[in-house]
């Protein structure tokens, strides 16, 4: 079975598609952690949200997704959920408008542009067009909403982690949990690779605690991404 899910997920690889997805049983102990509030940053069309919602259904999540196209599908897929808002806006440590480098597969779609060694490994990076989108701080849209203990905050921005960060630090600093998408290679120009990640995040009171899943290289095999786990020392 593993074997022929390598090999469907490289003929789509050809076609510049890349199937990613936590699994469900990856997610399962969230279940014992009593999430109230789920901060869902870098939604795309609500892959991650709907996990979420399968393990955690009485959790209200709030998902954001700079890419109009993509957050009316989000809005779509997700509507007859009660306890979920969607904004059609990024997340970074100033309020203003920004372009986005907008990407053939979407999810890669990022503020940064994306480096040689990412267009080369991964050719469906490569950016088809730029976009003006709205940049808000994370901090100033938590104030006007209601969020209960327990915080589980998921980044995943395409290496503009540590802009979230930086513009949310009042919000994360109450987070339970964090899952946050860290490199060891630098995939878009500028951005933080794994060793400052978790230097920031143990500096805020987090401890790292393993990862989901990984990306390789598909030239040598060396592993490029992680989904990783982070978890606030003052709930142990």
């Amino acid at each position: 079975m593993e074997k022929f899910r390598k090999i469907v997920r490289k003929a789509f690889l050809s076609l510049g598609i890349d199937i990613r997805r936590v699994k469900p049983n990856q997610l399962t102990w969230l279940k014992n952690q009593d999430i109230k509030t789920v901060f869902d940053i870098g939604a795309n069309t609500g892959q991650f949200a709907t996990e979420i919602h399968s393990i955690l259904p009485e959790a209200t999540t709030y998902s954001f997704e700079p890419l109009k196209d993509c957050y009316e599908q989000l809005c779509r897929n997700m509507r007859k959920l009660s306890r979920f808002r969607a904004f059609n806006l990024a997340l970074g440590d100033r309020d203003c408008e920004m372009e986005i480098h907008r990407s053939k597969f979407s999810p890669s779609s990022s503020l940064l542009p994306v480096t040689e060694l990412s267009e080369r490994l991964f050719p469906y990076t490569r950016v088809e067009s730029i976009e003006k989108i709205k940049v808000m701080r994370l901090d100033e849209v938590a104030r006007g909403l209601c969020c209960a203990e327990n915080i589980l905050v998921k980044i995943d921005v395409q290496g503009y982690e540590d802009k979230v960060i930086l513009g949310g630090k009042e919000t994360i600093s109450k987070a339970k949990v964090l899952l946050v998408e860290t490199s060891f290679s630098a995939l878009y120009e500028g951005q933080p690779l794994f060793d400052e990640m978790y230097d920031v995040l143990r500096n805020m009171g987090f401890s790292y605690a393993g990862n989901l899943e990984q990306i390789k290289s598909p030239a040598d095999s060396r592993v490029i991404q992680s989904d990783s786990i982070f978890l606030n020392r003052r709930f142990a």
